[in-house]
């Protein structure tokens, strides 16, 4: 098995996928810098992106046995970034078809090029595609050196990859006026990442103020957004301005913003465009410079499908996305997180506690935290509180066995490339980075961990 070879010295890879013969003979002889392996059909594109891991991939949407549709091109497409999202998949686009190329371009394609082919621009768009995936793998590698570090915008704590990479986006983006929208599952951190945008931008002078639209009831919600005027309903004795105006000069965080209703989705979407809202019961447009971040746990475009949610105001608000991994595709940062959490409670309620003892670490490392970083901070607390020796245990933890977990796999290299990273930032997590313990752990020797730490690029 070739194996997906990473070697530096080996040619970047070209997968084409087209039934026709013809243009894979063509495109194999246009591009002699590239190792080009074709397939004529999904099945036989998936068993080459499984064994052969290519960096670029052509695409003709009409495959066997939909060969006049799209619909079979587009499941390759969805495959294809399922197994190996870093993959730059270009489409081939026929006379009348620029809506699906644009429709594959919204599902994750690069980009598309047009049939029948100039080969000159087709290798114009193949090499700017290699080009931009070799500058995200190296930057992709510089984070997560950079997250060896542990601590992210103003003071986060994880060794993972995808959450420095998060983190770096909202640093680029903090002094623009754009609007974000932060995707992820409930007690994932997403208020963190909001105070931490606001405190990196050039609002950070003013006020954050955040609020949660699903724990108010529908009928108040207005009036906490856009504020009211004296008399405007019953028990409006006083002028009252909104979390909107209150933000003024800063930043506004709407988390669960998909419970916000319709109609207030509206008045929502008018200060948006306009930059100026009424206050209930009032008459006078009031100018307010506020920067918008809002927060959901919700699927968005499908509530869109249900009219649920307006299309018009998730493209307001959702400017710039940014995804939020659970604490479960965080491999280590339970136990940074849970070492951080048990000195900060030990010293507030009970000083005896010193650390973790083994069958807690291992019970930390296992537990699939459903929820998130909020339930490791609840059961840290609580395990401090009725620790009755030194060492947290895993019975004060509380926690049943945890499951294995499955999950789909590109191929064999790459499970065991995830395993081998996982189980090295475990042990550093648990020794708090001390090679030696981290071998010992390991059960390898400490030139054998050194070899892999070079190999996967991990700081200790």
């Amino acid at each position: 098995m070739n194996g997906g070879g990473k070697g530096a010295n080996r040619l970047p890879r070209l997968l084409v996928v087209e039934d026709d013969a013809g243009l894979q003979r063509q495109l194999k002889w246009a591009f002699d810098d590239f190792e080009v392996l074709c397939a004529g059909d999904r099945a036989s594109a998936i068993d080459l992106l499984r064994y052969e891991e290519p960096d670029v991939v052509t695409l003709d949407l009409g495959l066997p046995p939909d060969p006049d549709g799209v619909s079979e091109g587009f499941a390759t497409l969805a495959e294809i970034l399922r197994l190996k999202p870093d993959t730059k998949v270009i489409i081939a686009s026929g006379h009348g078809e620029r809506q699906s190329a644009r429709d594959a371009i919204a599902q994750g394609a690069y980009d598309f090029y047009r049939k029948p082919v100039e080969i000159d621009d087709l290798a114009l768009i193949v090499r700017r595609a290699l080009n931009v995936q070799q500058i995200e793998r190296e930057n992709a590698r510089l984070s997560q050196k950079s997250g060896e570090d542990h601590t992210v915008l103003g003071g986060m704590i994880t060794g993972d990859a995808q959450m420095v990479k998060a983190a770096r986006t909202i640093e680029r983006v903090a002094n623009t006026n754009v609007s974000v929208m932060l995707l992820g599952a409930s007690g994932t951190g997403k208020e963190l990442f909001a105070r931490g945008l606001h405190e990196k931008s050039n609002r950070r002078g003013g006020a954050f103020i955040a609020i949660n639209c699903a724990a108010i009831p529908e009928n108040l919600l207005e009036s906490e957004l856009f504020g009211h005027e004296k008399g405007a309903f019953t028990g409006a004795i006083k002028t009252t301005i909104g979390k909107i105006e209150q933000a003024a000069g800063g930043t506004l965080f709407l988390d669960e913003v998909g419970d916000i209703p319709l109609p207030l989705q509206v008045k929502l979407l008018r200060f948006l465009q306009e930059r100026v809202i009424e206050r209930v019961g009032g008459r006078s447009p009031i100018p307010v410079d506020t920067r918008v971040v809002c927060a959901t746990h919700q699927n968005l475009e499908k509530m869109i499908a249900e009219e649920r949610f307006r299309e018009d105001l998730f493209y307001r608000l959702a400017e710039i996305v940014v995804h939020i991994p659970s604490l479960a595709e965080r491999p280590g940062d339970a136990v940074l997180l849970a070492k951080h959490f048990l000195a900060r409670f030990a010293a507030e309620m009970n000083p005896a506690v010193k650390g973790f003892a083994p069958d807690a670490l291992k019970m930390l490392d296992a537990w699939h935290w459903p929820g998130n970083v909020r339930e490791l901070e609840n059961r840290v607390k609580r395990a401090v509180i009725m620790a009755e020796s030194r060492l947290v245990t895993a019975e004060d933890l509380d926690l049943e066995r945890a499951e294995p977990q499955t999950a789909e796999f590109l191929n064999l290299k790459a499970v065991r490339e995830l395993a081998d990273r996982k189980a090295i930032r475990h042990a550093l997590a648990r020794t708090e980075g001390n090679i030696s313990g981290a071998a010992k752990l390991l059960g390898i020797s400490r030139p054998t961990l050194y070899d892999l730490l070079r190999q996967y690029d991990i700081q200790s």
